[in-house]
């Protein structure tokens, strides 16, 4: 085979990929002070979770934002609120895998939440005023850019291995022969 002839057994080919991947989870502790002193904590969630993110380098920046709401009892446990504070944060997720051979600068970034930010607990803090809320997340980030790839072109181009034989299913009377004609209907006199 001539040195020619083998270079056109391969073709390159322009295609976008993932070129890096990285993923991160984080643990925070957001202090958060009602109107009331709150004397139990009845309940929090984390609603209204919305982020974005942005290649800075060789890592993925994810800003976001999130609303804590904290259910709390104040007066003794005689009345009950809902303290709300909107929670910002940037998580910086280093990218793990990464492929240097990237065409151009034009990159896609890809987040995904694979894990919504939730309360862990939420306490009252010592000085009796704020509560602590401990909040976990956690994030799947790709970067989608344009590289090249090497495929093996077969010279002989598409080859089917498999005859137009081996796709008959011609059914003889035969093979009808050992049916129950009974399955499908089941014991009928029970």
């Amino acid at each position: 085979m001539s040195h020619t002839e083998k270079e056109l057994s391969f073709r390159e080919i322009i295609t976008k990929a993932v070129c890096g991947k990285g993923r991160k989870f984080s643990q925070a502790s957001h202090t958060i002070s009602p109107t009331n002193k709150p004397s139990s904590i009845l309940g929090c969630w984390i609603i209204n979770h919305k982020y974005e993110a942005e290649k800075k380098g060789d890592v993925i920046e994810v800003r976001g934002s999130y609303d804590a709401n904290i259910w709390f009892s104040y007066s003794n446990n005689t009345k009950t609120d809902v303290a709300t504070e909107t929670i910002t944060y940037t998580d910086v997720v280093p990218l793990t895998m990464q492929d240097k051979n990237v065409l151009s600068d034009d990159l896609e970034v890809i987040a995904r939440a694979i894990q919504q930010p939730n309360t862990l607990e939420a306490t009252i803090a010592p000085n009796g005023k704020s509560v602590i809320v401990q909040v976990e997340r956690e994030f799947l980030v790709e970067v989608i850019g344009e590289t090249k790839v090497c495929v093996y072109v077969n010279p002989d181009g598409c080859v089917d291995d498999l005859d137009d034989k081996s796709w008959d299913y011609d059914i003889e009377d035969e093979d009808f022969e050992d049916l129950d004609p009974n399955f499908l209907m089941g014991d009928l006199e029970e």
